[in-house]
């Protein structure tokens, strides 16, 4: 039963950290770069996710006795998943900003560009 466990976390691994390189790189692709990452970033923290879904419910047929380490390493991943969503939510918004301040010719002076009354 725990062979099958720790496949999903080798797997786990693998994907999270192909994820968290593909994250560090959005904010300085180019838009239509940046769109086709951002969809396949996407589509591997849903594949992350269902690895821990599928890894939840082992973690459901291991015996009570032995159980507990692996709820501790599931509450684990759990966070590394939320970290890394929460990553790609800001890597995804400092792009934006970057694009919005070239797009309206700010350099981030927000005070000198507004207009007196």
């Amino acid at each position: 039963m725990s062979s099958d466990f720790e496949g999903f976390e080798q797997d786990f691994a693998v994907l999270t950290a192909e994820i968290t390189s593909k994250i560090a790189r959005v904010p300085r692709l180019p838009p239509d770069e940046k769109k086709q990452m951002v969809a396949n970033v996407e589509k591997q923290l849903e594949e992350a996710k269902e690895l821990l879904e599928q890894m939840d419910l082992e973690v459901r047929e291991i015996p009570p006795q032995s159980r507990g380490m692996y709820s501790n390493r599931m509450r684990s991943y759990k966070q590394e998943m939320g970290k890394l969503e929460t990553d790609f939510k800001r890597s995804r918004i400092a792009y934006s900003d970057e694009v919005r301040n070239e797009l309206l010719g700010d350099d981030g002076n927000s005070s000198e560009s507004q207009v007196e009354c």
